[in-house]
């Protein structure tokens, strides 16, 4: 009995030594998954070049990817060239269920690759790429996880420069849509279909900086194509960025005034300072000139008018017509002298003859012993008492039609100091107007377009 009784103690203690032992012995799961790999990938097992089965593992339907990004980084847009360069973290997921394994009660949560031959990939191009390249350093920026259940997610980084048609017609006040489009490249939608992740499929890096740019929202869209081959699935995203406008105003708009303002001072110097005003006038002309070509050097030739040109071809014709206003004035002046020339020997003239009358008449009234001299009651045309009165009656006449205009007009005797002084106040005025009409015209485009 005391036998039997030591014999179970024995067993009970052993036991518990063994539970103990077994307690303490870890599983090593790097191993756990070198095994899983090999159990699911090895040779015979798995085929890449199968697609995996469709819904509920029928081979009919089609193989569903789900596809998000997250945009890191937009370094550039060319508006020269239509494109804009973008980095991004690419991902794919899909359910291949060849690759389920166990998980060791869930400790063991995925499996990680970084040979993407290793598995079945989907053949996904981006429709509208000009240049791209993956990044190797320090090691390849690409991950596979399997987990599971037999989801497969497929993690990249890439640098990408696509192409983005633009319409300048509103430039620099536009907004421009820059789409981001993937496709598959052989698999038809009967075999392979893209979808947008639920939830947040494009997300966008925080405090995201553009020089010239502000991204003001994106949108993700479906872009399916058929061709003489069959349907082809295809995702977009547009993204809207809106052009600052800072820049142009700091950098065009104000010294393109500031230039226009300049050589207004023309108008102002006298009219014998010829070779002020024309060095004046030409080294305007020349700069303006200048900014409107470096302008147009940064944008790509097309065949409608944009914004800035409407600009700088009215302030390139302002200050142009200050030049010829100039070239008006010094017409004018050498006019008024002519004129003036003209007047002084014609008093001359008549000056002469009228004393010639006077001695002629002179000697007719000695030689008739006349008692008393009577004057004429009709004098010449070159009388001077007859000017006189003609003066004054269109004095009278002019006073009798008051016109503010005229009165002001007559302070300056000169045509050439008449233009001047209108011109002090046509170009403001007209150069005002203009700028009334371009800002509300192209203010209410931007506007329209944007709702």
């Amino acid at each position: 009995m005391q036998a039997t009784i030591l014999h179970a103690v024995l067993a009970i203690i052993l036991h518990v030594f063994h539970v103990i032992e077994c307690s303490n012995v870890k599983i090593n799961f790097r191993e756990k998954e070198k095994e899983i790999l090999d159990q699911i990938l090895g040779p015979g097992r798995y085929d890449a070049r199968i697609r995996p089965s469709g819904v509920n593992g029928t081979g009919d339907a089609p193989t569903i990817v789900n596809i998000n990004f997250f945009l890191r980084s937009i370094s550039k847009i060319d508006d020269y060239k239509m494109e804009y360069s973008v980095q991004l973290t690419f991902r794919e997921q899909w359910l291949d269920e060849r690759l389920k394994f166990g998980d060791f009660g869930g400790r063991l949560k995925y499996l990680t690759l970084t040979e993407a031959n290793r598995v079945w990939m989907p053949d996904l191009f981006f429709s509208n790429e000009k240049e791209g390249h993956f990044h190797n350093i320090i090691m390849p920026n690409v991950y596979i996880r399997i987990f599971p259940y037999g989801s497969v997610l497929y993690s990249i980084r890439i640098s990408l420069t696509l192409s983005c048609p633009m319409n300048l017609k509103l430039y620099p006040l536009d907004r421009q849509i820059c789409s981001l489009r993937m496709a598959s490249y052989g698999w038809t939608t009967d075999d392979l279909v893209f979808l947008w992740k639920e939830g947040d499929p494009v997300q966008v890096v925080k405090n995201l900086h553009l020089p010239r740019f502000t991204l003001e929202k994106f949108l993700t869209d479906y872009c399916n194509s058929r061709t003489n081959t069959g349907e082809y699935s295809c995702l977009k995203v547009d993204l809207l960025f809106k052009r600052e406008f800072s820049y142009y105003l700091i950098q065009i708009y104000i010294p393109c005034c500031m230039l226009v303002i300049v050589s207004w001072v023309s108008f102002w110097l006298d009219q014998g300072a010829v070779p002020a005003r024309v060095s004046l006038g030409v080294t305007t002309l020349l700069t303006m000139a200048t900014q409107t070509s470096g302008i147009n050097a940064s944008l790509p030739p097309v065949s409608y008018t944009k914004a800035i040109d409407v600009w700088t071809g009215v302030c390139l014709t302002f200050v142009f017509g200050a030049l010829l206003e100039f070239a008006l004035v010094n017409y004018a002046s050498r006019s008024d002298m002519h004129r003036e020339n003209m007047k002084k020997q014609r008093r001359q003239c008549e000056l002469e003859h009228a004393a010639s009358m006077d001695a002629t008449s002179d000697l007719i009234d000695t030689e008739s012993n006349a008692t008393f001299a009577m004057k004429p009651l009709v004098r010449h045309p070159g009388d001077p008492m007859s000017l006189e009165k003609v003066r004054q009656c269109e004095i009278h006449m002019q006073q009798a039609r008051p016109n503010c205009c005229r009165s002001w007009l007559s302070k300056f005797p000169t045509r050439s100091k008449r233009i001047d002084v209108i011109s002090r106040i046509t170009f403001p005025l007209v150069f005002a107007l203009f700028n009334v009409i371009y800002w509300s015209t192209y203010l209410f485009r931007e506007e329209a377009e944007e709702s």
